[in-house]
């Protein structure tokens, strides 16, 4: 595959799967947004520019180049499950499976190294959730995950094919599970025992530490309900639940640069307590009270 091919396949299916998922979210939103798009998609749609410029100027390879020198240099167990007789198509799928399984088990290790923490928190301390959180991660977060990803193609030997499908996979379905939309109940149910669904990732986003530690997965679910990580939904119920950290929810932490710094400041202790306290308020709101705040927030 030509590195053309691959990134109009890449870039074109994340612009079109954003471009989709925002306009639903427009039309039927599942939850009334605390801030609202205006003042939060500067700084996370700006932090995502910065990640792409960093992974292009300080990685020397990428993980579809990895593939490629593993195929020609023949590393990698699929090289040995291929003289085993596996069939390619068999080799691709585990391939798939065998990176996302790495993916959810990075997602844990971020949430439990402190020092790991400190560069995922930027990520969930977006006091809303919709399409453009699935985008914004720390740079230094997203170099770390490069690098963490190549390893795992070169000593899986994965092919180069299996590596561009799942990167324009991961990247949809971290935008759809981010996504403020909302699946009928008996289809949410169907559907992410398959894959991750935005009703079951919300759980992950909320405020309170043990849901925030659950529902690591991106992609399929099955690792979160094999290793016991599993929630069916927040405590407070699908409406109820608070998004983001107790810190940081202040106006201010939305800009670039205070997204760029945030893994090396402490949270302010004084707005700290208030901003718990506000947050759990207006989660109380009802609807029409969160619209009307919302529009006075947005005018001019």
């Amino acid at each position: 595959m030509s590195p053309t091919l691959e990134i109009v396949l890449r870039v074109g299916g994340a612009v079109l799967v954003f471009g989709v998922m925002a306009l639903w979210e427009w039309a039927a939103p599942r939850r009334v947004l605390l801030a609202g798009r205006r003042p939060r998609w500067p700084g996370n749609l700006g932090i995502l520019a910065v990640d792409i410029v960093a992974v292009r100027l300080l990685l020397p390879i990428t993980a579809v180049g990895a593939a490629l020198i593993a195929a020609a240099k023949g590393w990698g167990a699929s090289a040995w499950l291929t003289l085993w007789g596996v069939p390619d198509w068999a080799v691709f799928v585990l391939s798939l499976i065998a990176l996302d399984l790495t993916i959810y088990t990075q997602h844990v290790v971020f949430h439990h190294v402190p020092w790991l923490w400190r560069l995922h928190r930027m990520h969930h301390a977006d006091i809303d959730i919709d399409v453009s959180t699935g985008l914004r991660f720390h740079p230094l977060e997203i170099l770390i995950s490069a690098v963490i990803k190549i390893v795992a193609v070169l000593a899986l030997g994965v092919p180069a094919l299996a590596v561009v499908v799942f990167e324009v996979v991961l990247n949809t379905t971290a935008m759809f599970n981010h996504s403020n939309v909302a699946l009928p109940p008996r289809l949410d149910r169907l559907v992410r025992l398959i894959v991750v669904t935005p009703q079951m990732h919300q759980v992950h986003h909320s405020i309170v530490r043990a849901e925030t530690d659950s529902n690591f997965g991106f992609n399929l679910p099955w690792w979160d309900r094999l290793f016991g990580t599993y929630r069916a939904a927040p405590a407070a119920g699908d409406g109820g639940a608070v998004i983001g950290l107790p810190e940081f929810r202040d106006e201010t932490e939305r800009g670039l640069l205070a997204l760029v710094t945030q893994p090396f400041r402490s949270a302010r202790s004084k707005s700290r307590a208030q901003s718990v306290r506000s947050a759990s308020v207006q989660a109380a709101e009802h609807p029409d009270q969160r619209q009307d705040r919302q529009r006075d927030a947005e005018k001019p």
